[in-house]
């Protein structure tokens, strides 16, 4: 008898709701929730098994909202706190920010310094099953709340990555991630600065701002900003990390949303610290959110070269409405993201209902492709495009690894390895090159972990798997820092943002340059 005047209960309030709604609309949506609760009361008093209601309310709603996009969520009890973890820059997990593509949630960016870089979990991976639980439909909150725990406990994850056959089995376990926004910076040669930006927490613009001082006071003139990878994060900070490049009064970004107070401008509050210093901008797929706010500013501004790869295409603004219910809130898309040129950066991606019923999608087999996209125009007349996502200027393609290099980065062989050589090379600097008889003993390692290449295939790969090692021993002798500067010695993104900055004295200098036929400068 409680459970029914309990559900009782239920329905009124629905009811109620209904009514209360339907005041001011038409009535298809009193009509249509009349339908839900029929629907509701007859499962409950019919279906095989009782259902608990509150259950059944939970999956109306996250249907209801997954119908939408995959960043509009139903927020309860169990997900107190989860909105600030990341801003914060402190929560345990596995350290990955995830999205959602094709009805899966998949990896946007492995967050440095934690367990599934280490792992050798990438940027575009799939997450196929966390925790043993297949995440096709999942949304990126439960995804989320699958991957983060208690510091010391373990999660299973298999992941799927495109261009590779079979899936991955990963076994991690949690801790706390505790990010910087501006994990390292350092100079490259005589005068280049190179700022590493994460991410976007509540301290970012005064991380870049430091940052960039320190790298002046040591002889920069010239700068690289990496955004690769970053998923994001404050808008009041990508805003705050444009403006230190920007004249006072620069328009960084502007939303639209259905609602009036979802209009809005941002502008650069102040002149920047630095107008005067040639800048280049490195995006990638990971690159998403208040990374592209930052890209598409300087880019339609002039400000900065863009190079790499077309950007995520996560432009859209979700807004926090509290609920009634005690703990409870909606977080709901209510506007979009446009660069100063009026470029939209948000790319239309299909839930997973729509993935089902569109077999048939042929995707455009390069991400990077400018076709059918609509063109805007810079400050000085340069084309760019919109249509979701930041399209560089300069396109570079990173080199894939070879086979047995990559069977190495995927079975975590590298960076265990660094352990085992540290700890019997106790004070020892990280060599340039391998010496033979380190170089024997690690693919002695590689074969004992389960790498069946040949002693001719790892020759022909030995600059590239050597590389790799070296970088893990850089990280356990000097941080992330010492292996950022191993990775950049062949980095080909890098390589060329370096080749535009040595040739540049001008801020303007960086778009005076040939790609094909044409040049980025429309003046010459």
């Amino acid at each position: 008898m409680r459970r029914r005047f309990l559900f009782g209960s239920l329905m009124l309030a629905l009811f109620a709701l209904g009514w209360w709604v339907g005041r001011g609309t038409t009535g298809d949506l009193y009509a249509n929730l009349d339908v839900f609760v029929e629907v509701l009361q007859r499962v409950e008093e019919n279906y095989v098994v009782p259902v608990k209601a509150q259950s059944a309310i939970r999956g109306a709603i996250d249907g209801m909202l997954g119908d939408l996009d995959p960043y509009s969520q139903y927020l309860d009890t169990t997900d107190s706190g989860t909105l600030d973890e990341f801003t914060d820059g402190k929560y345990s997990g596995i350290g990955v920010e995830v999205g959602v593509r094709d009805g899966f949630p998949t990896v946007i960016a492995p967050l440095e310094g934690g367990p599934a870089v280490e792992a050798g979990i990438h940027s575009g991976d799939i997450l196929v099953k966390i925790a043993g639980k297949a995440t096709s439909g999942l949304s990126v909150d439960d995804a989320s709340r699958l991957l983060r725990g208690k510091p010391g406990t373990p999660v299973a994850v298999s992941v799927a990555r495109e261009g590779d056959t079979g899936v991955h089995d990963y076994d991690l376990v949690r801790r706390e991630i505790v990010t910087k926004s501006v994990p390292y910076s350092f100079t490259v040669g005589r005068d280049l600065g190179y700022v590493r930006l994460a991410n976007f927490s509540k301290t970012s613009g005064a991380e870049v701002r430091a940052a960039l001082e320190s790298l002046r006071r040591q002889g920069a003139r010239r700068f690289v900003l990496d955004l690769r990878t970053n998923p994001g994060g404050l808008l009041d900070q990508a805003v705050d990390v444009a403006d230190q490049f920007l004249p006072k009064g620069s328009m960084v970004v502007s939303t639209k949303g259905r609602a009036r107070n979802q209009d809005q401008r941002y502008y650069a509050p102040s002149a920047g610290a630095d107008l005067a210093s040639p800048l280049v901008v490195l995006v990638d797929d990971g690159s998403a959110s208040a990374s592209e706010i930052v890209a598409g500013a300087l880019q339609d501004l002039d400000r900065a070269l863009i190079v790499g790869r077309t950007t995520f295409g996560k432009g859209s603004v979700q807004s926090l409405f509290p609920l009634h219910t005690r703990g409870t809130a909606l977080k709901l898309t209510t506007a979009l993201y446009y660069t100063p040129s009026g470029r939209s950066i948000h790319k239309q991606r299909a839930t997973a209902a729509d993935v089902e019923g569109d077999d048939e999608a042929a995707p455009d087999s390069s991400r990077d492709s400018t076709k059918s996209r609509p063109v805007f125009h810079t400050s000085h007349g340069r084309r760019v495009y919109g249509g979701g996502g930041i399209t560089p200027d300069v396109t570079v393609i990173p080199d894939s690894l070879p086979p047995a290099a990559r069977e190495i980065e995927r079975r975590g062989l590298a960076f265990r390895f660094a352990n085992k050589w540290v700890n019997t090379h106790p004070g020892a600097a990280v060599p340039a090159a391998l010496p033979d008889d380190e170089w024997r003993e690690f693919t002695d390692y590689a074969k004992a972990g389960g790498v069946t290449s040949t002693p001719a295939e790892f020759a022909a790969e030995r600059s590239v798997i050597e590389r790799g090692v070296r970088r893990e021993l850089a990280r356990r002798t000097g941080g992330d820092a010492a292996a950022m500067r191993v990775v950049l010695e062949s980095d080909p993104v890098f390589a060329r943002a370096a080749l535009v900055l040595g040739h540049a004295a001008r801020p303007a200098d960086v778009f005076a340059i040939t790609v094909g036929d044409r040049s980025l400068d429309p003046t010459r």
